[in-house]
């Protein structure tokens, strides 16, 4: 595994020759051996059609080549962090949330509204999350930053997980996501402003939720 987990804001990355790494720009916090850091423009290996996709959408988020022989620390805004390994399967991910990825990995994004249509539109505008999604599939490892620490919740065909929007960071497997709104507790007590909005995320696989509302 490319990613050994210092402390909770803190990763190791190890870089050696023929691989290479993908980060967010000014992650890097420190380094050993012969590293180089290269920006990189065409988004990854999804190459110009992944970074076309974002820049429609005002969500392209800088990232760096890493390559060479060496190890590097990263972090990100004091930022926690969670490394996640992927073993054949996509990653759904907010671009803003990626700290660090294997360049194994193929990188590209969806339209949100080809997972529960209108709604998915409505997720994007309601919640302030972006109406494309990066995607990351195949094998290796990514590191993902969220506020307080993160929880990765089962799903399952018999049970569904409900999250609210803003604590979403990012989920994987076989899902369908669809939002509703509810008036719950938090409008009783003065926390929410208006209607108060669910993620559904319904079929096999896991979602990853962050203890906070805060977007980073």
């Amino acid at each position: 595994m490319a990613f050994r987990e210092v402390n909770s804001k803190m990763i190791e990355a190890t870089v050696v020759p023929g691989r290479h790494l993908y980060s967010q720009r000014g992650a890097m916090l420190a380094y050993k051996g012969q590293v180089s850091f290269t920006p990189n423009i065409q988004g990854g290996q999804g190459g110009v059609m992944s970074m076309i996709g974002r820049r429609i959408a005002n969500e392209a988020t800088p990232l760096m080549t890493v390559e060479g022989n060496g190890t590097v620390l990263f972090g990100h805004g004091g930022h926690h962090i969670q490394v996640i390994n992927l073993t054949g399967d996509t990653l759904y991910v907010e671009a803003d949330r990626l700290l660090a990825f294997e360049g194994t990995l193929q990188q590209g994004t969806m339209f949100m509204g080809s997972q529960g249509g209108v709604m998915g539109l409505v997720r994007g505008q309601v919640t302030g999350q972006g109406l494309f999604t990066t995607t990351l599939t195949g094998h290796g490892a990514v590191a993902v930053m969220a506020h307080g620490g993160v929880f990765e919740v089962p799903i399952t065909p018999q049970r569904p997980v409900h999250v609210d929007p803003q604590a979403y960071v990012a989920h994987h497997g076989d899902v369908r996501n669809k939002l509703s709104a509810a008036l719950g507790w938090r409008d009783m007590v003065g926390r929410g402003s208006g209607e108060a909005f669910q993620l559904e995320l319904s079929g096999s696989g896991a979602v990853y939720v962050q203890a906070s509302e805060e977007k980073l």
